[in-house]
């Protein structure tokens, strides 16, 4: 379900689109050479000087992407982690307005899935190049999520991994925030899938994704494409430390079934525990909570990305993006 016959308002033959920059200032260390190098290098491609928001710890982007839209900007660049990115999502699924994203936070969930990594010169690349494609979105509640939306262990995870460790190691850090849950007890769940009758597993987490790369490049989902209009669902139920190793192992290696792994699909996803559990959205933690109800919105977002053609990889091109985007971040900070 591409959408590429939709009509929208930027594309590759608009060459001055209005653009937005959404930006969580606590995650830029120089906000302002930031901020030369951003306007630099979008003036180097031709692009008008964008408007700038900051988020707050009260509105952490969504409140900036509405009144960004409402003031017509065409591409709204996401600089943050993945509380802002999602932020973003949430307020441009349903809107004709693109989103590029720079990533600034240690853990960007989405930009992994683009293949940037942290890396601005790609994200800048990425976008005034202006390659799109539109993407379905996840829901749940009034939130959207563009990678996917996880209850358990995946959670607990997040929970325990300090911005300190983040910031001095990285993604990796989260291998340790792992580490101190691997042994707590698994959950009674109930799922429904669409109308079918509930399953019932003792699962250590449930992941519904949309599209299936994991912190540090792991593809825990390869079957899931960010636009055929289904919810992948991930149901991870090891109970030993030699199951976790022996799912670590078949992850990395992506050689044939992964055990421990049951993989479900449908376009609505409700899960429900016994007990409360930790959630999140795109890596971001929500509210702890016994339920969750996830639905697929279609075609939903313009996103841009690397290589516009319906790839179910959206980190194709990634690395050569970022090799033009070095030329275009020298040419921004000379001027």
């Amino acid at each position: 379900m591409n959408g590429g016959a939709d009509q929208r308002l930027v594309t590759a033959g608009n060459a001055a689109p209005r653009s937005a920059v959404v930006v969580n200032p606590v995650k830029v260390t120089d906000l302002d050479q930031f901020r030369r190098t951003v306007d630099g290098a979008l003036d180097a491609a031709g692009w008008p000087p964008p408007t700038w928001y900051e988020t707050t710890v009260e509105d952490p982007g969504r409140g900036q992407t509405e009144a960004a839209v409402k003031a017509g900007a065409e591409v709204v660049l996401a600089c943050g982690g993945d509380g802002t990115v999602r932020a973003c999502v949430s307020a441009l699924a349903g809107t004709d307005v693109a989103l590029a994203v720079l990533p600034q936070g240690t853990g960007n969930l989405l930009a992994a899935n683009l293949g940037l990594s942290g890396d601005l010169a790609a994200g800048l690349e990425v976008a005034v190049e202006r390659g799109m494609r539109r993407l379905d979105v996840g829901v749940v509640g009034d939130q959207c999520f563009a990678v996917m939306a996880g209850m358990g262990f995946d959670a607990q995870m997040l929970d325990a991994t300090s911005e300190t460790t983040k910031a001095r190691i990285g993604w990796p850090a989260y291998v340790v925030g792992a580490v101190k849950h691997l042994r707590d007890r698994p959950m009674r769940v109930w799922i429904r899938i669409d109308d079918h009758p509930p399953l019932r597993r003792r699962a250590r987490s449930v992941l519904v994704a949309n599209v299936g790369r994991l912190q540090g490049g792991v593809r825990l989902l390869t079957d899931a494409e960010p636009d055929d209009g289904w919810l992948d669902v991930a149901v991870l139920t090891p109970r030993t430390l030699g199951h976790w190793l022996a799912m670590g192992w078949a992850l990395v290696r992506r050689r044939g079934r992964v055990p421990r792994m049951e993989i479900l699909r449908g376009r609505k996803v409700e899960i429900t525990s016994n007990r409360a559990q930790p959630r999140e959205l795109d890596g971001d933690l929500i509210e702890p909570g016994r339920s969750l109800t996830a639905e697929i919105r279609p075609a939903a977002l313009w996103l841009c990305v690397a290589r516009p053609e319906c790839h179910p990889d959206l980190s194709v091109d990634a690395d050569a993006a970022g090799q033009r985007g070095e030329r275009l971040v020298e040419d921004a900070r000379r001027e």
